[in-house]
């Protein structure tokens, strides 16, 4: 008990000295404890329906699938986003590059209320980010998908293991690359870095999803390892064509 006491304490003592930031204005939260201002929350514009019943993206009429998904086979069953892309941009930059790891907890917590039943429903045996290269996780500190799959472990109470998989190329930044350039970049960059028998259904947790050459070529690596049903959640979801 004592302990326990000792670690809030801590963790107080932390947020008076590193106040928490909004994680849509980036100005210090207030009043203190909470994690966003309530003016700012539905500045993230949540990805409802309808939406790509493979990717998640969001699509406008009546079609299930996106172009890309329709035309496209990916390796991965099934995937949601949280929000739309355009809402959670500037967002997820200071996320991933501005040394705003506090947000992972605001975005960890919406993961779980507003897509937790998908995720629970699907009975993962554990949730794994993607992993990042040394090179860069020694850039900026930390791993942005590792952070957001702690959090939703966390809150939902599903298994979290970071090392099932390991980025070995520093490959380049996806952004302005074609979906044939990003196949290509990342061929073979990724491997098995754990034991992963017991494992056979897994979420892959990103930040982004655009194209899903990432994810699947994850997919790829965890199938050849014996996993057979590998789906994933991503913070936002890029536009669809």
């Amino acid at each position: 008990m004592f302990f326990v006491f000792l670690k809030k304490a801590g963790n107080i003592l932390i947020d008076l000295l590193f106040p928490r930031r909004c994680p849509v204005c980036d100005e210090i939260v207030t009043p203190y404890g909470e994690k966003i201002h309530v003016k700012c929350i539905k500045k993230l514009r949540l990805l409802s329906p309808p939406y790509c019943l493979k990717c998640g993206k969001k699509i406008i009429g009546d079609d299930r699938y996106c172009t890309e998904c329709a035309k496209d086979k990916h390796k991965y069953i099934r995937g949601r986003c949280l929000y739309e892309y355009d809402s959670a941009a500037k967002s997820i930059y200071r996320f991933k590059y501005g040394k705003r790891a506090e947000y992972a907890a605001y975005f960890g917590e919406e993961i779980a209320d507003y897509l937790g039943d998908f995720i629970k429903d699907l009975k993962p045996d554990a949730l794994i980010p993607i992993p990042v290269h040394r090179r860069r996780y020694a850039k900026r500190g930390y791993n942005q998908a590792a952070l957001l799959a702690k959090e939703v472990s966390k809150n939902t109470g599903i298994p979290y293991l970071e090392g099932v998989v390991k980025r070995r190329r520093n490959t380049a930044p996806l952004k302005m690359l074609s979906p044939q350039e990003r196949q290509k970049n990342l061929k073979n960059a990724f491997i098995v870095g754990e034991n992963v028998v017991k494992l056979k259904t897994i979420i892959l947790i990103d930040d982004i999803y655009t194209t899903g050459a990432t994810v699947d070529e994850v997919t790829k690596v965890l199938h050849k390892a014996g996993i057979s049903d590998v789906y994933f959640v991503a913070l936002a979801g890029g536009e669809s064509n």
